[in-house]
């Protein structure tokens, strides 16, 4: 596609194929353009998808004409991961729904464009969670965090995003539709069966450069996840499509597994001479088994405060030029306690000996928190 005619004609017929919208105004184009990077792609079009058949039905037409296409949710990406010269389908505005929780299954179904916090609100009322938890939590949605493999501050009990991938239902550009998750998906023949076909060849072919080649590293989430296409993994597609950032498929729902929410929390500030003693000291504060951990160092806290973010907060860090934030959790108040009392003589009887102040009630947190949560605000611009 390369002048505006034809451009002008994908529009006609997306217009006629989709009823929550396109948009190919400059203003929207220059919105579209780019997400929390600085990248910037100008799309082809934007189109709102009210449900998965009208996303069918966007991406035949762009594959009649040829177009590329890209799935988006929040744009919080900071490496320009949805921007692209491409159509892009925006899931945010129309579907956006949590369809089910099942607290029995631990689980729930949701569509692409679902926010993080909403599920979590949701699944807190069952005392569960949605393991990842990325400062963006607010905003990102679910189809973006898969595409993106998301981790967050609790990723230490959370993991990535790609560990809670239970079942996805996708769809190829050349128009093909199923569902995948661990184990050979059921294909009835044709297309589907082909693909699955595929990754097998494409597993056994390189399978003993991937055990060999993969890191085993609990956050790793650059590049595609073939090693969870072996046997041992359990020949698991949604998991290798964790991470893809839609390059592969188009997500149109997802099936997630949730854990249970820690009842009891207390969080730790620790203070140290510079945010390179704060890393080095993490090796021992994981024996204590913390659920949470985020380190920021006296840039991010002359930032925030130079745009004049989180005063109160800040003014309570303990002394020093790095800091971690340290999450403990445990069923109960008696189970917090002693952990808190072993982790605090640690850290008072062996060096290094980090300056600390302890939260245990859940609002002060909540507040602690919301001052990493802030950190693209405070290191953009």
């Amino acid at each position: 596609m390369k002048n505006s005619s034809n451009y002008d004609l994908l529009e006609s017929d997306l217009r006629a194929a989709v009823t929550g919208g396109v948009a190919r105004d400059a203003g929207t184009l220059a919105v579209y353009s780019t997400d929390a990077s600085n990248y910037r792609h100008v799309p082809i079009a934007v189109v709102f998808p009210r449900d998965a058949e009208e996303a069918v039905r966007a991406v035949a037409v762009c594959r009649r004409h040829d177009a590329p296409v890209l799935s988006r949710g929040a744009g919080t990406s900071l490496a320009g991961q949805s921007c692209a010269h491409a159509v892009i389908l925006d899931f945010s505005r129309y579907m956006n729904r949590v369809l089910e929780i099942d607290p029995g299954a631990k689980s729930a179904r949701v569509q692409p464009g679902a926010v993080l916090a909403d599920l979590n609100r949701q699944a807190r009322l069952h005392g569960l969670f949605l393991g990842p938890d990325p400062a963006t939590q607010g905003q990102c949605t679910l189809g973006g965090m898969i595409g993106n493999n998301a981790c967050g501050i609790h990723s230490l009990i959370g993991g990535k995003t790609a560990d809670h991938v239970m079942e996805l239902e996708i769809l190829t550009y050349d128009g093909t539709r199923m569902r995948v998750g661990r184990g050979r998906p059921e294909a009835s023949g044709g297309r589907s069966a082909e693909i699955i076909t595929g990754l097998e060849n494409l597993r056994d072919r390189y399978q003993a450069a991937i055990r060999s080649g993969f890191p085993i590293l609990p956050r790793r989430v650059s590049g595609y996840n073939l090693d969870a296409l072996l046997p041992e993994n359990g020949f698991n597609i949604g998991r290798a499509l964790a991470g893809t950032e839609g390059t592969c498929v188009i997500i149109l729902e997802a099936v997630l597994s949730l854990l249970e929410e820690p009842r009891c929390k207390a969080l730790a500030l620790l203070g140290y001479a510079d945010i390179s003693a704060a890393a080095d000291d993490v090796p021992r504060l994981l024996t204590f088994g913390p659920c949470g951990l985020e380190g920021v160092d006296h840039r991010f806290v002359a930032n925030m405060r130079k745009k004049g973010l989180h005063r109160g907060v800040l003014d309570k860090l303990p002394g020093g030029g790095g800091w971690l934030w340290l999450e403990l959790g445990a069923s109960t108040p008696e189970s917090l306690q002693e952990k808190a009392r072993a982790l605090r003589r640690e850290l008072s009887d062996h060096p290094p000996l980090p300056s600390m102040i302890w939260f245990e009630n859940a609002e002060d947190q909540e507040k602690i928190w919301k001052v990493r949560e802030s950190a693209t605000a405070a290191t953009v611009g």
